[in-house]
């Protein structure tokens, strides 16, 4: 997500703004994000085929993710929210955007993998195993984080 977001922070400044083609912004950045998880498939290919055999399939699912994508325009917009004082189009802040960005979301899916598979355990009724009790655990989970708003 980090290296996603710089490559399109860099594309959008120094070729999408100038030429004046904005408008291009989205497609430029699923490019962006298809290529470089080309790059990360080659290189774990390369350095660890255990891993690479371990994720599989996922790993190109990282291409159609809308977080990565998300975070490349709200930082190549620079429309996202920043500490007082800081430039919200600065390269760095946008990096550090990133990074808080990956990391909760990171902890997001470590927490509901965690609920899902105590889940498993518990004696839950016909009709709601599966998908209807993740969504109800998903809803449960999202006004929980919603509880962290305006802290920072």
């Amino acid at each position: 997500m980090t290296l996603a977001t710089i490559v399109a922070w860099l594309i959008q400044q120094y070729i999408l703004i100038p030429l004046k083609i904005e408008f291009m912004q989205t497609i430029a950045f699923i490019l962006v994000i298809a290529a470089l998880v080309q790059m990360v498939e080659i290189v774990l290919k390369k350095i660890s085929p255990a891993l690479y055999q371990a994720l599989g399939i996922f790993l190109p699912l990282i291409t159609t993710n809308c977080t990565i994508l998300g975070v490349a325009i709200l930082v190549g917009n620079g429309t996202f929210t920043t500490f007082e004082g800081v430039e919200a189009s600065s390269l760095v802040a946008g990096i550090v955007f990133a990074i808080g960005t990956a990391l909760g979301y990171m902890l997001a899916l470590i927490l509901f993998a965690g609920i899902r598979e105590h889940m498993a355990k518990l004696p839950i009724p016909e009709g709601m195993k599966g998908v209807p009790a993740a969504l109800v655990v998903a809803g449960i989970l999202a006004l929980a984080f919603m509880g962290f708003s305006g802290l920072v």
